[in-house]
């Protein structure tokens, strides 16, 4: 069971760098063929791709606009066309911004539901007809802050929280073909220091922040679960939002 994966057919949005770029490599060292979607990343979607053809397993990586519908269409349909078949659906491309809720403008809360909210939905409705015939799997990242309310990052917290609810929506009009569930990420630090990572890991009851090994074992125990588990979410924030 070393390859728990082998024979399966993964699709990570925003798969090329930091937490995408970890849960793309978890899930092709469990040994799934990888596809990753990138936007202006194209050097580190290429580095990526090497990294995951090495781990003796089919990789590719699609350039897609997630805000553009017919653009997800053609990517998502460019993934089941080479790969001949989808079995799991990461959603993990994302935005952050750090706003005062009353200096937010409409474009920006619109770009935030777009990227973090309606891309998904766009992506796992592509996906839909052949994850149901393979009897798959959707695994969404949500966020921390989808659950508790951060004064500066209104828009965000406001659109990982549909988010949350999008995957619970999901799973019950989906089953019992497709089970879905969502990862819920806290402090994530890939490297950066300071003041104030140190502050949040001071205030963690497991006295450190996560790291992006921490997100890609929880996506990778909802794509090796039984099928059965759905709907459920994991916060994967060491306490801190107890």
């Amino acid at each position: 069971m070393s390859r728990p994966l082998a024979g399966k057919t993964v699709l990570v949005t925003g798969g090329a760098k930091r937490i995408g770029r970890e849960i793309a490599l978890t899930l092709a060292r469990a040994g799934a063929s990888v596809a990753i979607t990138f936007g202006g990343s194209q050097a580190a979607a290429e580095e990526t791709v090497r990294d995951l053809s090495a781990l003796d397993v089919q990789a590719m990586a699609v350039r897609c606009e997630l805000r553009d519908p017919e653009d997800v269409k053609q990517s998502v349909g460019a993934v089941i066309e080479e790969f001949g078949r989808l079995d799991i659906l990461v959603n993990n491309a994302g935005t952050f911004e750090s706003v005062a809720l009353e200096d937010i403008s409409v474009e920006a809360w619109d770009r935030m539901f777009e990227v973090n909210t309606r891309a998904p939905f766009l992506v796992a409705q592509a996906a839909h007809p052949a994850l149901r015939e393979a009897s798959g799997r959707i695994v969404n990242i949500g966020s921390l802050g989808g659950l508790h309310p951060w004064a500066t990052h209104g828009h965000y917290c406001t659109s990982k929280a549909a988010l949350h609810m999008l995957s619970q929506t999901m799973a019950k009009a989906w089953a019992p073909e497709i089970s879905v569930n969502c990862v819920a990420p806290g402090m994530i630090v890939q490297g950066e220091v300071g003041a104030g990572y140190e502050e949040f890991a001071r205030k963690t009851p497991m006295q450190r922040n996560g790291s992006a090994e921490d997100v890609a074992a929880a996506v990778l125990f909802f794509a090796t679960a039984p099928h059965f588990i759905t709907g459920q979410l994991i916060a994967v924030d060491g306490g801190l939002g107890l």
